[in-house]
């Protein structure tokens, strides 16, 4: 007679799960490790990137843009959850803001009149100074001891304050008392600014070298002009470059002017001599006759001289594309390096002198102060490193401890 069953559970064999399997019969080796986020490579996250269904569609990418958009400056909703008393509170101060901005919109008119005012006590000075230049006269004893005294101070000073023996003058017997003025002041000054020595090329300097003065004119709508004087050459027939900045009628939120557009004079270049293009020679074979040709093709090329052939925004109210942008924030950074740098302090540029200056107000373009998060980027980066290694190192035992088993 069969034994009836008395609570018992059936043993259902159950399906392998992480939980209860072992570790030692898993498919996958025991030396594997959990991928961690220092394990990810940053080549892996851009190829996911790429190929995920964003970047495959943009139309979705713009959709999404769209909406971020449309939530900046959208309220959180947490002013209108205040009491009722620290919201009239909040509102006060922001009448007490716009009393604030528009006192700062009279100071920015006030400023640029103040400029006007200067720049007439300026102009004879830069007046004296292209004559000096250019070699029309030389300068008053007064002025050169007056800048003889200045450099002495500083040697004596020195960078670190201690003092420095003067430097001994060293006179040439080579003629160069008959040198007229000082050749090459305004090349020189302009490729020791380094946005500027970005554009010059080895031909543009040949023609920079005829450059006999810049000039700075305001305008009576918001705006300046930069003059440039040239003499005689064998590249161009215009005595006289000018290139003009506009502002736009209203000014910022906080008075500042808004950069509106820019224009320049035309170029007048003489045959074959145009430095913002070159030209490309190109063989062609006729398939009937077999005669090869020469095809002479212009194309635009890098030249200080497309300064004057500034970019333009787009019509209407359409935004601009990023090319487009930063082609006009760089037009208009030139411009005031030019008006703010170039012209009040150049031999400043011409000496050298400015770079020093610059680096000490850690102003040098091209360079920027790093923080401490690109401190702890750099080091991450290291960590990693020493990861991978340790990883490749790891990888490397293996094989080594099977080689050891095949020779026993």
């Amino acid at each position: 007679m069969s034994e009836p069953i008395r609570n018992k559970k059936l043993e259902l064999a159950g399906a392998p799960t992480p939980q209860n399997t072992p570790s030692a019969n898993a498919p996958i080796a025991s030396r594997a490790q959990e991928p961690t986020v220092a394990s990810i490579k940053e080549e892996d996250v851009d190829r996911a990137v790429n190929n995920s269904i964003l970047a495959q569609d943009p139309r979705i990418v713009a959709m999404l843009q769209g909406k971020l958009d449309s939530l900046v400056g959208r309220s959180s909703g947490y002013i209108e959850s205040l009491p009722r008393p620290v919201r009239q509170r909040v509102a006060g101060l922001n009448g007490i803001q716009k009393e604030h901005l528009k006192l700062q919109a009279e100071h920015q008119k006030e400023v640029i009149e103040l400029e006007k005012k200067y720049l007439t006590k300026f102009t004879p000075l830069y007046e004296k100074r292209a004559k000096i230049v250019n070699g029309d006269i030389e300068p008053d004893p007064e002025e050169i001891e007056a800048g003889k005294a200045e450099k002495d101070e500083e040697n004596d000073n020195g960078e670190n304050g201690e003092m420095e023996a003067p430097a001994k003058e060293t006179v040439k017997e080579d003629g160069s008392d008959d040198m007229k003025g000082i050749p090459e002041f305004w090349l020189s000054a302009l490729k020791n600014c380094v946005t500027l020595a970005e554009l010059i090329t080895d031909r543009d300097e040949q023609a920079l070298k005829h450059l006999t003065d810049i000039r700075l004119e305001y305008l009576e709508r918001p705006g300046f002009s930069l003059v440039f004087e040239f003499a005689e050459n064998d590249f161009f027939t215009n005595k006289m470059l000018r290139k003009t900045y506009y502002y736009r009628t209203e000014t910022g939120r906080n008075g500042d002017f808004i950069y509106d557009s820019a224009e320049a004079d035309k170029i007048d270049w003489k045959p074959e001599k145009d430095l913002t293009v070159r030209i490309e020679q190109k063989k062609q074979r006729n398939k009937n006759t077999k005669q090869t040709r020469v095809v002479k093709k212009t194309v635009p090329t890098e030249s200080f001289f497309n300064f004057f052939n500034p970019p333009k925004a787009p019509e209407g109210d359409d935004d601009a594309p990023s090319d487009i942008e930063e082609s006009l924030e760089l037009d208009y950074q030139l411009g005031e390096d030019i008006k703010e740098k170039i012209i009040p302090s150049a031999v400043e540029w011409f000496t050298g002198e400015a770079l020093l200056y610059e680096c000490e107000t850690g102003e040098m373009p091209g360079f920027e102060d790093e923080d401490d998060e690109d401190g702890d980027d750099l080091s991450d980066d290291r960590e990693d490193d020493d990861e991978e290694s340790d990883d490749e190192d790891d990888q490397s035992k293996p094989k080594q401890e099977a080689a050891e088993c095949k020779q026993s």
